[in-house]
């Protein structure tokens, strides 16, 4: 079944999350970096947890609101609690496709589009990546550089280097 291939994709990428994270010290998470617009690596592991929190939230009655997200700080203050957050979120993964509803503010109108949950997984996998990429950046930035080369990559940029060596 490839839609397993998805749950699976993102429970090694939120793995990879974790594992990153809990590496630092609680003052490299939570310190101010200036490359990162003076945002801190735990804000954006909070921002990915919330991201996934809110898609777990809205499932059960099928309207999902990123944007009301209860931005904990908790998340971006302790690595313990981020990563038992994170853990959470790979035990609540396999869920049954359904129909969403994903509900946002745009100008100040409040816009439906339809959606399903592998899809919004697949947004939330996507957006992982990305801030994780941000991450990276930060960790780069603490002289952090035992950072897998491959954490904040997508996955086909990572197969078309394979593919890439392989005629070089």
């Amino acid at each position: 079944m490839q839609n397993e291939s998805l749950k699976t994709e993102t429970k090694e990428i939120l793995i990879q999350l974790m594992d990153s994270i809990h590496q630092l010290t609680i003052d490299e998470y939570t310190e101010r970096i200036s490359l990162l617009s003076n945002a801190t690596i735990g804000e954006h592991t909070r921002h990915i947890i919330e991201l996934f929190q809110q898609l777990f939230s809205g499932y059960q009655d099928g309207i999902v609101n990123y944007d009301n997200r209860k931005r904990d700080l908790r998340l971006q203050e302790s690595i313990d609690f981020a990563t038992d957050c994170i853990a959470n979120i790979v035990v609540e993964l396999c869920k049954e496709n359904k129909d969403l509803k994903i509900v946002s503010l745009y100008i100040n109108q409040e816009a439906i589009i339809h959606s399903n949950y592998e899809r919004e997984l697949m947004y939330n996998l996507e957006h992982c990546i990305h801030h994780q990429a941000i991450i990276k950046i930060g960790l780069v930035s603490l002289n952090r550089f035992d950072v897998d080369e491959n954490f904040g990559v997508a996955k086909s940029t990572i197969v078309h280097k394979k593919e890439s060596e392989l005629y070089i």
